[in-house]
């Protein structure tokens, strides 16, 4: 990337304003446009909007949507609320963990599949669900759904 951290802040911030309320939207924009929110874009986040480095880390590592390095190409967000535990959940997640190669969590190493756990996606009665890329795919209930999303993630 040509343009540095602290230029795409600047562009950023001068498109939010420099209040804290700009704060979660300037995030949101600067991983949209690096894949990531790392320890040398809090620090530039911070000087923008006149916030220490800590109040930004907070906000960084609070909400689960901010990522500290790139995803991978493709991301399965899988639902681990009560309702989808209830139904076999737990099971499920490890199953597809072991099909993608991949630990919840983390991104494989081939930078293909990021297998990141979420808290309620909202589609409890058609549960366990997950994510695919953005896309819901619920009633992950067997072999047969955990192959169709490595087939999305293949691709």
């Amino acid at each position: 990337m040509d343009e540095s951290i602290e230029a795409i802040v600047a562009r950023l911030a001068a498109t939010h304003g420099d209040r804290r309320g700009a704060l979660l939207p300037l995030l949101h924009d600067l991983q949209e446009a690096l894949g990531k929110v790392d320890d040398a874009a809090v620090a530039a986040v911070a000087a923008a909007l006149n916030l220490s480095r800590a109040e930004v880390h907070g906000v960084v590592t609070f909400y689960h949507d901010f990522r500290r390095a790139p995803a991978g190409r493709h991301v399965v967000k899988y639902c681990r609320a009560e309702s989808c535990q209830s139904r076999g959940g737990a099971a499920i997640e490890a199953a597809l963990a072991r099909r993608l190669d991949v630990t919840m969590g983390e991104t494989r190493a081939d930078g293909q599949v990021t297998l990141e756990p979420v808290y309620c996606l909202g589609l409890c009665a058609i549960g366990p669900n997950a994510l695919v890329d953005g896309a819901p795919v619920a009633r992950i209930d067997g072999d047969a759904a955990i192959e169709r999303i490595a087939a999305t993630v293949a691709a």
